[in-house]
């Protein structure tokens, strides 16, 4: 039975502390039941980052917004709203930076002379279509950005939203410019209710994969992150729905609780699923060598023990059962036109 003390429609239960801060405070429970979320603009002076982990395949990513209104308690990016001064746990579902500057950044970077075009990823920590792009739409102009200067982009989001900006990555697939990945860890619409409270219903991402499809847009979809105990039973299930649906590919992630996600996640499966919570945290400290967490390159991605083995196991079954034929095509960066005068946009 779910704990009635559970704020719902978050991920977080309550702030965490911050791993640099000396003083902490904590706000009374109905503080937290009350809180709006609140928007700050940011001024980053660049928005392309350089991703030098060794275990993950893109070159560059970017993210117009820090934080995420998604409230998935299990995000791995909480740990950077650290950096910022605030909490990992409610501060970073409701206290969101907003870079409206993002779109002129990306138009410099494209303009350095020698820049050689590889595929950026939007995002990469944050979601770049969560609830904030419905009002500010960054992304829709980063994507217009893309567009104009013929670059490639994969985008990586857990919301539907992606389909309002249809008119811009219709022409951008037409010159293999864009793809699509959506986030799928679960369609039990009731599990995905709890696991990620603000984000598309199962029903809603699905439909996307169609329309995406239907518009010659590659879609890839990622079943992340495998919780075993919630959501483990639930592979071969998603692979073919997303395989009917029109995804090429896909991918999956086994969860892990590193640094201040570990608290966040406690208290939310302790709220959320009282009865198994326990369960569920010694099933991940088995696929994590007795811990809930793992940093090092190559293993945070396997996980070791039984657990883990069967899932590697059931996806290998479903990849040879419903994509065995698929194939996920690789974005052009040939058509890349780098500091073109801006008056011939007026011809495109």
């Amino acid at each position: 039975m779910q704990n009635e003390n559970i704020i719902k429609g978050q991920g977080a239960q309550r702030n965490v502390i911050n791993r640099f801060d000396r003083y902490t405070f904590e706000p009374e429970d109905e503080d937290y039941e009350s809180l709006k979320t609140s928007f700050t603009e940011v001024f980053p002076k660049t928005i392309v980052n350089q991703v030098k982990s060794e275990d993950l395949p893109m070159e560059y990513s970017m993210n117009p917004y820090q934080g995420c209104e998604h409230g998935c308690s299990y995000c791995f990016a909480r740990p950077t709203h650290e950096y910022w001064g605030y909490s990992a746990g409610i501060d970073f579902e409701r206290k969101i930076m907003v870079k409206k500057n993002a779109p002129e950044l990306l138009e410099k970077f494209f303009q350095k002379r020698n820049y050689k075009p590889e595929p950026i990823l939007l995002s990469g920590n944050t979601d770049c279509y969560q609830p904030a792009e419905r009002k500010f739409e960054i992304t829709r102009k980063i994507l217009q950005v893309c567009l104009d200067y013929r670059h490639p982009v994969n985008i990586l989001t857990k919301n539907a939203l992606v389909l309002r900006d249809l008119d811009i990555l219709k022409p951008m697939a037409e010159q293999n410019l864009v793809s699509v990945s959506l986030s799928i860890p679960t369609i039990n619409e009731e599990l995905r209710r709890k696991m990620e409270p603000r984000t598309s219903s199962a029903k809603n991402k699905l439909k996307a994969i169609e329309i995406l499809s239907e518009n010659s847009i590659p879609v890839n979809v990622m079943v992340a992150p495998i919780i075993p105990g919630l959501n483990s039973d639930e592979p071969l299930t998603i692979l073919k729905a997303i395989s009917d649906a029109g995804a090429q590919s896909f991918g999956y992630t086994l969860v892990r609780l590193n640094d201040s996600v570990e608290p966040v996640f406690v208290k939310w499966i302790e709220n959320a699923f009282p009865e198994r919570a326990q369960k569920v945290l010694n099933l991940i400290r088995s696929m994590r060598g007795g811990k809930l967490g793992e940093k090092r390159y190559f293993d945070r991605q396997k996980g070791e023990g039984n657990i883990a083995e069967m899932i590697h196991n059931t996806f290998k079954i479903g990849r040879k059962k419903f994509f065995e034929n698929k194939e996920f095509p690789k974005l052009s960066t040939k058509n890349f036109t780098g500091a073109k005068d801006q008056q011939l946009r007026f011809f495109d």
